[in-house]
């Protein structure tokens, strides 16, 4: 264009219209950035917070294992080690560790400095090597939440001992524990090898994980087969018409229905009506497959519509009937989609609440589920039940929990975009 025949008032629009494009350009660059310090902001809060919980206080006694204490029958089996009285193991631990303890109020306030669990964790590692029967063993154990709190300094060491739970003479032992390196933050690992527990120290997130892993795997199972047939029906063989846009329209609505409403009617369909066990994650799976169903045929549709049409009628030239169409040439090029937005809809329920909570998943659940009967809990109502909780450690592993969902989802996420990327077919 020759700017030199431009008027003044084709100079003057022109200029609006290239501020008025930058003005756009720098709009989008701060809702990006906004985006970004937002994901950012989120992210470090909860590793701030979440990263200790990979952590546990854990404190170093040499401790006896008495056989008249751990193996009453003397055989050194499962059932006579299980028998054993692991308290009094442990209490003679501490005394001979604090051997100038004589006080019994002193004494409690030393045992308090030891998880609830410790005696079971001791139980757990004799039953594991029988051979320390009649043996001194130098063993971590786990600290109470109130010691791993005072020593992650979540609690002001200056507050006055009346505002806080550790006392000036706990607080004064752990000093001598740890100045003897008897007093150490180490891996937790019983965070991913155990389930839910009153005790924050002792609480893991295997339960959840298993359980969230069989919801899913019903839900899966469920809504997969079911979505892809509904897909291919509605696309290929349903004649066009009322019914057909009915049915469409429907379907779009239910993918837009609030997600409690399919909680609801899990309720009502598969306890209520049918009895189905309450909490198990067969009723969560049919539950969250109901949920995820309407999307998976959306996105199963959307597929199987990228699929040029030449190769449907190259095939039926060829002789192939319908279903050989459907089933030879049509599917195997929109697999890469229907995979895709079966992984993204099986994120989605992973990271479901509100439909579980409808049908009993928020029950308090110690035991790992063994099978999809089995009562449980699922990753996201495990981290609302800690959130919940009163215990300030139960902050830290709900951080950590959500940590772990996160990885989950961001991990299913980079697969269905890795799937899409190297197999999808542009045409």
């Amino acid at each position: 264009m020759n700017h030199k025949n431009e008027t003044p008032e084709q100079r003057k629009y022109l200029a609006k219209r290239h501020a008025a494009s930058r003005r756009f350009r720098w709009y989008g660059l701060m809702g990006l950035g906004i985006a970004l310090t937002t994901l950012f902001l989120l992210l470090g809060t909860m590793l701030l917070k979440g990263y200790s919980s990979f952590f546990q206080t854990q404190i170093q006694l040499s401790v006896s294992f008495d056989q008249t204490l751990v193996d009453p029958v003397g055989d050194k089996s499962v059932e006579s080690l299980a028998r054993g009285d692991y308290r009094a193991i442990l209490g003679n631990a501490i005394k001979r560790a604090f051997p100038e303890i004589k006080s019994r109020d002193d004494r409690r306030q030393l045992s308090k400095i030891f998880s609830d669990g410790a005696s079971f964790q001791l139980q757990n590692l004799l039953i594991s090597h029988p051979e320390w029967v009649s043996t001194s063993q130098n063993v971590w154990l786990i600290a109470s939440d109130n010691v791993d709190m005072w020593v992650k300094e979540v609690v002001d060491h200056d507050l006055p001992e009346s505002q806080r739970r550790i006392s000036d003479l706990q607080a004064k032992w752990l000093a001598f524990l740890e100045v003897n390196h008897q007093l150490q933050l180490r891996f937790n690992a019983m965070f991913f090898t155990s389930g839910d527990s009153r005790n924050p120290e002792m609480a893991g997130i295997l339960g959840a994980i298993k359980g969230s892993a069989l919801t899913l795997l019903i839900t899966f199972l469920v809504s997969f087969p079911l979505g892809v047939a509904s897909a291919v029906y509605l696309e290929e063989f349903a004649a066009k018409g009322r019914w057909a846009d009915f049915i469409e329209v429907n379907i779009n609505n239910l993918a837009a229905v609030p997600s409690i409403v399919f909680g609801l009617l899990g309720l009502a369909l598969y306890l209520n009506l049918m009895h189905l066990p309450r909490s198990a994650p067969l009723v969560g799976g049919l539950t969250l497959a109901m949920m995820t169903l309407p999307t998976l045929v959306i996105a199963t549709r959307a597929s199987l519509k990228s699929v040029p049409d030449p190769i449907r009628d190259g095939a039926r030239a060829l002789g192939a009937s319908p279903l050989q169409v459907v089933l030879h040439h049509v599917l195997p090029l929109a697999a890469p989609g229907m995979l895709t937005g079966t992984i993204i809809s099986m994120a989605r329920a992973l990271g479901e609440t509100a439909p579980l909570l409808m049908i009993g998943m928020v029950a308090f659940i110690m035991d790992i589920p063994g099978g999809v009967m089995d009562p449980s809990t699922v990753l996201p109502v495990q981290i609302f039940l800690w959130a919940d909780s009163p215990e300030r450690a139960f902050l830290e592993k709900t951080s950590g929990a959500t940590l772990i969902l996160l990885a989950f989802l961001i991990t299913m996420n980079a697969l269905a975009v890795y799937i899409r990327n190297r197999v999808e077919r542009r045409w």
